[in-house]
């Protein structure tokens, strides 16, 4: 199965390097386009893959079409390859905000399509991914779309409402817990510990904290709590982040994230 990438940028890096460690595909079944040479001859050199100079191209080897462009150029991306596409071509689409039926809108005619949201730490296996589908995806094309997510982490199937919501929650978060190792280490340094060291020890915690919630099953305030000592250090650091309105600055901050999601 030929699978196309129009757009070479880091999620779509973190498609290929997933499908290709996971060995779901070979590199020579992979043919994708960027609008640069550099680019594309950076990550034909990297992955082994194909590449060719235009979008149209691509569009007519795929059989599964990944975009991987920003939003604000998929209006001149559908409008190269909507003719090249043929209707048994699976679309999936890695764009923020584009919804399902703006993205049929723009074809212009019926089409197999599947909406995925992934965030940032794909590029290292560990990818959170959103996914609905149109209705004239199959199952099987479906769970094929799920696995090719689950290549770089995980991914679950939901209704395209929430998708505004998985936006924030696993893809726009990132940016907020990198904020947050920043900060404590910066508190490390304050205290005399070096800065690399620091870093390290912040989001060693951050990572072991995430890993704890995943597997162990317990509720996060649970957790929580087993880390409260009576009378500790913990519980007072607890108090300072509830007196600052810790919660309600995160919830906050998704909230803005997920509006401005629907405004795209």
């Amino acid at each position: 199965m030929k699978i196309g990438f129009i757009g070479l940028g880091n999620m779509a890096k973190a498609v290929i390097g997933g499908m290709l460690q996971n060995q779901m595909v070979q590199p020579g079944d992979i043919v994708g386009t960027a609008r640069t040479e550099k680019t594309r001859e950076a990550v034909s050199e990297a992955y082994g893959i194909e590449t060719r100079q235009s979008n149209e191209d691509v569009a007519r080897e795929a059989e599964v079409l990944i975009l991987a462009v920003k939003p604000q150029f998929f209006q001149e991306v559908i409008e190269q390859i909507r003719d090249a596409v043929s209707e048994d071509t699976l679309i999936i689409s890695i764009a923020a905000g584009k919804t399902l039926r703006w993205i049929e809108e723009a074809f212009g005619r019926e089409i197999k399509l599947v909406r995925c949201m992934p965030n940032t730490p794909a590029l290292v296996g560990a990818g959170c991914t959103g996914v609905c589908v149109n209705d004239r995806v199959s199952e099987e094309e479906m769970a094929y779309s799920i696995r090719l997510m689950e290549s770089f982490g995980r991914a679950s199937l939901v209704p395209e409402h929430l998708m505004d919501a998985v936006g924030a929650v696993s893809g726009s978060s990132p940016a907020y817990v990198f904020m947050f190792i920043e900060a404590m280490a910066d508190a490390g340094v304050a205290a005399g510990m070096p800065r690399t060291q620091a870093y390290e020890f912040a989001a060693q915690a951050v990572y072991g904290a995430a890993k704890l919630v995943l597997e162990s099953g317990k509720h996060p305030g649970e957790l929580k709590d087993m880390v409260c000592s009576p009378a500790g250090t913990t519980i007072q650091g607890v108090r300072v982040l509830e007196e600052r309105g810790m919660r309600g600055a995160v919830m906050d901050a998704l909230t803005a994230a997920v509006e401005q999601s629907k405004k795209l």
